[in-house]
Formats: structure tokens, sequence, C-alpha cells
């Protein structure tokens, strides 16, 4: 396959006919949020709504306000303006976080001499459905099992986590998140870092994760080039929120230019 080819491969939007999303259940509202770390606003009338099954990429330059956008969906940080929703619940209301899968920006960096089997790291996701001094069970067992079969990894149990590569680690943190058996699970960046092989492993696993396991998927990412022939929808945040729409709106409206500018602004591409 030629650059070329690989290229309108990887911005072609994914083909209609997959697509599962019920946009009759709103699971997530984001509702006239705003954000401010004291120096100016970080975030301004964020409105957007993520449906089930959705696979929504959120995009934008450094500094545009999407790892705080994410965070905020994630009640660990609090708007200063407006509010969210999960399933319904107002989020200082909301209990079910077992429902919530996490994977941070900064999941593979730790200590690599920390003392833990691939399993051990994937039952840590155990604790979020039962609680977190609750002894490890036969259930726990086989979920963490189910977690790392569903990225690939079951092989690896019993391997120290330091001792693997990258991207393995990555894969690990990816069914960490999969043993709390979450509804929806949130990325940060999943592949700042790791190489064009690494990547497109990772972007199959996702694929499964929302067309076969029905997870809905929120994935803050830079490479707005590569995501756009993922993800089912895509969210541009600067500050505001400037798009939010199918990938093939996306490219018939023509901010494909736009949006490609102000992020390499930030980011050698």
């Amino acid at each position: 396959m030629t650059t070329q080819e690989n290229e309108q491969r990887e911005t072609s939007p994914r083909p209609s006919s997959i697509k599962r999303v019920d946009h009759t259940k709103k699971i997530i509202e984001v509702i006239d949020v705003s954000f401010s770390y004291g120096n100016g606003d970080a975030l301004s009338g964020i409105t957007l709504d993520v449906h089930d099954g959705d696979y929504l990429g959120l995009v934008g330059p450094n500094g545009a306000g999407k790892t705080t956008l994410l965070k905020i969906m994630l009640g660990l940080l609090l708007p200063t303006k407006g509010q969210v929703k999960i399933f319904g619940q107002e989020l200082k209301k909301f209990k079910q976080w077992s429902d919530i899968g996490y994977v941070p920006q900064k999941a593979t960096n730790f200590d690599p001499n920390f003392p833990a089997t691939v399993k051990e790291v994937v039952l840590m996701g155990r604790y979020g459905r039962k609680g977190l001094f609750r002894q490890i069970n036969k259930e726990d067992e086989n979920a963490a099992e189910k977690a790392l079969k569903e990225v690939g990894m079951n092989e690896y149990e019993n391997r120290l986590i330091g001792d693997l590569s990258g991207g393995q680690q990555q894969r690990v943190f990816i069914a960490r998140a999969l043993a709390g058996e979450p509804k929806i699970i949130f990325l940060d960046e999943p592949t700042s870092g790791v190489d064009t092989k690494t990547q497109n492993e990772f972007y199959e696993i996702m694929k499964k994760l929302n067309q076969e396991l029905g997870l809905t998927l929120i994935l803050v990412s830079h490479d707005i080039k590569k995501i756009m022939g993922e993800v089912m929808h895509v969210a541009c945040v600067d500050k505001t929120l400037v798009c939010h729409e199918t990938p093939e709106e996306y490219l018939k409206n023509g901010l494909h230019g736009d949006v490609m500018g102000f992020i390499s602004h930030h980011h050698e591409i």
C-alpha cells in the first residue's frame, strides 16, 4: 500500500453500516460547562451529549481544554459553571463509578521496578466495583482473565509489568479498566509516544471493544488525521466547542484543513 493510500485510509470515516449508536440514550450530558484555573477560562460554554454505544474522538491543540473537559466528565474537576450528568444523574449525585473505566495519559509512566505481575495490575481494576479492602475471589479472577484475553495479553499474566514493552503495558492498563466491567471507557492520549504498529494494534482493540462489546468510548487525541478513520463522532475543542459531528459531516463541512491547521501549529506532524 502506498503512502497516499495509507493516508486516505487513515482519514476515511468508518462505514456507516457498522454504527450502532443509540441516539435515544444520552449517557453523558455536558451542559454549558466552563472552567477556570484562575488565569482565564480554560473552557467556556461547552455543551455536548454522548450517546450509548458512541465512539467519540475529542480533539484539539495543546492548551485547548481536552483533558480538562475529560476530567470534568469524570468528576476529577468541578466546573466553575454548568453541570454534567451521567446516566441521567447529576455528577455530584452519581455513585455507580464502577460503570466508568479510565485510562489516564500517564498510565504507563510508572516505576519499572514496581513488583506487580500483569494479572495483579489488572485485578486492581476490580476494586472500584467490589470495594478497596474486600478480598479477591474467583469472580474477580475470571473478570481479570477475560479482560486480558480481550486485549490479547492473557499469556503474559504472570510477567512483571515492568518487563513489558510500552505497547504491552498500554494493553494491560486497558485490561485493568475492562476488569471493572464498565459501560464507558475514557482514554486520555492513549497512543502518545508509541510507534505506528502499536497505534494500529491499539485501534483494532478499540474497534473490538466498541463494536463487539458495545462499550462507549471517549478518546482524547491530537492526532485527528488518524482517528478520523476510527471514531464515530469527533468533537473539536479549543476552549469552546468548535464542532461535534460525524467524520463524514466534518469532511463535508470543510473543517478538516482548519482544525488540522490549529493542531499542527502546536504539534509536529
